[in-house]
C-alpha cells in the first residue's frame, strides 16, 4: 500500500498524526475549534477503523489528570483542547511534566476571554511556556500530523521524557483544508515503534511512588533543574528526531524555518499559520528590490537560542511579530528574541509590532508598513516604540460601534 494524498482540515491531518501514532488512551472533553479532533478519533474508534480506548470526561481538568495517570501507567495518551479549556486544566499541566510522561497534547490556539471570541492568538499557549511540556508551534495542516509523530519520539526518548504540546491556530488552520500526505502503517511505525517505557509504567510485580512530596526546598530543585536539562538536551535529540522522520517521509522540520533568509538585511520573526502572510510580504517586499526575509519559530520550548543567533547574525532590521499581548509588558516574543541579542557585540535593530490579536488580519499593507518602519529605523539608528497593528479602517469602525453604544468619541490620545 502507498501513500494517499487527502485533502484535510487541520484538526483532520492532527487526528491521522494520531491514529498513525497508534495510541492507546483518549481522554476527551469538547471545546470549539478543537472539537473535530476528538470527534474524528471517536468515529474511528466506534468504526473499528482504530484501536484505542476513548473517554469523555467532565472538563478539561478531569481530562490532563486522566491523561497524565494514563501515561504514568506506560500507555501512549493523547489529549486535545483550546484557550479556556487549556486554562481550566493548568493546575495539571504543571503536575504532568513533573511526573516526567511522555503526553502528547493538541492545542488549538483561541484567544482568551474577555471579550469572548473563537478566533485565534497565541495567548493560551503562551501563558504554557513555564509549566514544562516542550512546545512546537505549525504552520501548516502536513506539519500538525507530521509533528505529532514527531513530538512522540521526542517525549518518548529518555533524554527528555517530557510532554509536549503541538499548536496550531483555531479556524485559520483547524479549519483549512489543505493537501496532506498520510502515511503508511508501515512508514509511520518504522518511525514510531510501539511505546516500551522503562520510566513510568505500571506492572503489579514491579511497584514504584510516582508523584510523591518532597518537603524541603533541595530535593524539589533538583527535580526542577533536571526538568531544565532535560528540556535542553530535547533540542539536540529533536534534531536527531526530525532528521529519522525526514529520511522516511521526505519533509525535514528544524527547530525554525527561514524562508529567503540567504542575503536578507531585514527580517519578519512569526510563528504559526499567519507566517504565510508574512512570507506573501516578503516576497512583495522583494519584488521592490528589499533584502527581506523570514524567521519562523517552530519550538518555543525549549527555546533554540543558537539557531535563531545563527540566523539574525549580520543582519541590519528584526521585526518581530508578535500575535500575543503580555499585558503591561507588551509582546512575548519580542522580550524572548532581545534577551539572546543582548550580550551579541552586533546585534541587528529590533522592533516590537502587535498584531493578529483574537485573528485579527494582518493587510499587506500593514506587513509594508512594517518593512518600512524597520527600514527607516534603521536608517537613523534609533529604535521606534512598539506598535499595534491596527488600520484606520478599523479604527473607524469600532469608532461607530461607541457612537451606536452611545459611548463617548474618542480622543486623539485615545487613538495615539
Amino acid at each position: 500500500m502507498s501513500r494517499k494524498r487527502e485533502m484535510l482540515t487541520g484538526n483532520a491531518a492532527a487526528a491521522w498524526g494520531v491514529r498513525l501514532a497508534e495510541v492507546d488512551y483518549i481522554p476527551a472533553y469538547p471545546i470549539t475549534p478543537q472539537t473535530e479532533i476528538i470527534e474524528t478519533l471517536a468515529k474511528w474508534i466506534d468504526d473499528g477503523e482504530m484501536d484505542a480506548r476513548f473517554a469523555t470526561l467532565d472538563s478539561e481538568h478531569s481530562m490532563i489528570t486522566a491523561a497524565g495517570a494514563a501515561s504514568a501507567t506506560g500507555v501512549r495518551t493523547f489529549a486535545a483542547t483550546s484557550s479556556q479549556g487549556l486554562l481550566y486544566g493548568f493546575e495539571m499541566l504543571y503536575a504532568v511534566a513533573g511526573w516526567r510522561v511522555p503526553l502528547v497534547m493538541v492545542n488549538v490556539s483561541r484567544a482568551l476571554s474577555a471579550p469572548i471570541t473563537l478566533e485565534p492568538d497565541h495567548n493560551d499557549i503562551l501563558a504554557a511556556r513555564d509549566t514544562g511540556f516542550l512546545q512546537f508551534h505549525c504552520e501548516t495542516c502536513q506539519e500538525a500530523l507530521d509533528s505529532i509523530l514527531i513530538a512522540y519520539r521526542l517525549a518518548e526518548d529518555e533524554r527528555v521524557l517530557l510532554p509536549i504540546f503541538v499548536n496550531m491556530d483555531g479556524f485559520h488552520l483547524s479549519f483549512t483544508r489543505e493537501p496532506v500526505e498520510v502515511y503508511t502503517r508501515e512508514e509511520a511505525t518504522k518511525f514510531l515503534p510501539p511505546y516500551q517505557p522503562d520510566h513510568a509504567f505500571f506492572r503489579a510485580s514491579r511497584p514504584m511512588a510516582q508523584g510523591v512530596a518532597v518537603l524541603g526546598g533541595s530535593h524539589y530543585s533538583y527535580f526542577k533543574y533536571q526538568m531544565h536539562l532535560a528540556s535542553l538536551n530535547a533540542i539536540t535529540v529533536y534534531k536527531e528526531v526530525a532528521r529519522e522522520f525526514g529520511d522516511i517521509a521526505g519533509r525535514y522540520y528544524s527547530t525554525i524555518e527561514e524562508f529567503m533568509m540567504d542575503d536578507a538585511e531585514y527580517v519578519l520573526v512569526m510563528t504559526n499559520s499567519f507566517s504565510t502572510l508574512g512570507k506573501a510580504a516578503v516576497k512583495h517586499a522583494r519584488e521592490n528590490r528589499i533584502k527581506a526575509g523570514l524567521l519562523r519559530l517552530r519550538l518555543l520550548r525549549p527555546f533554540p537560542e543558537d539557531d535563531i543567533l545563527e540566523s539574525l547574525k549580520g543582519r541590519k532590521g528584526v521585526a518581530v511579530l508578535d500575535q500575543n499581548i503580555s499585558i503591561g509588558k507588551g509582546g512575548i516574543l519580542y522580550a524572548e528574541i532581545a534577551s539572546i541579542l543582548y550580550n551579541e557585540k552586533n546585534r541587528p535593530l529590533l522592533i516590537s509590532f502587535i498584531g493578529g490579536l483574537g485573528g485579527k488580519n494582518i493587510s499587506p499593507e500593514e506587513f509594508e508598513y512594517v518593512f518600512n518602519q524597520m527600514i527607516e529605523a534603521c536608517a537613523v539608528g534609533k529604535v521606534i516604540a512598539p506598535r499595534l497593528l491596527y488600520t484606520e479602517a478599523e479604527w473607524k469602525g469600532i469608532e461607530k460601534l461607541k457612537q451606536m453604544a452611545g459611548k463617548r468619541e474618542n480622543s486623539e490620545q485615545q487613538k495615539n
